[in-house]
């Protein structure tokens, strides 16, 4: 299979609540690549790099989120495949 990378738009009480710092973690935990970043309208950008199966698992992580968050929608698209190194929060 080959890896390829999509961009998560998470909405909600998604700033100030660790949701960066855990998303790194669970992205180091299933192997993808990418990083987590604060957008300015409140919003969390996730970019995933990797196997189909693995940026599924993230997807449906996202939904969720850390306990400390509540996550009120995941926007996903399909965008061109870049190799990152490991998992970053910017």
């Amino acid at each position: 299979m080959q890896e390829s990378c999509e961009r998560f738009t998470v909405s909600g009480l998604v700033q100030g609540v660790g949701f960066r710092y855990s998303t790194s973690y669970e992205g180091q935990r299933l192997g993808v690549t990418g990083y987590a970043k604060n957008l300015y309208n409140g919003d969390v950008e996730v970019v995933v790099c990797g196997l189909p199966e693995q940026i599924e698992a993230m997807a449906l992580w996202l939904k969720h989120g850390p306990k400390t968050s509540r996550v009120e929608s995941v926007v996903r698209e399909l965008i061109p495949f870049k190799p990152f190194k490991g998992f970053k929060i910017l």
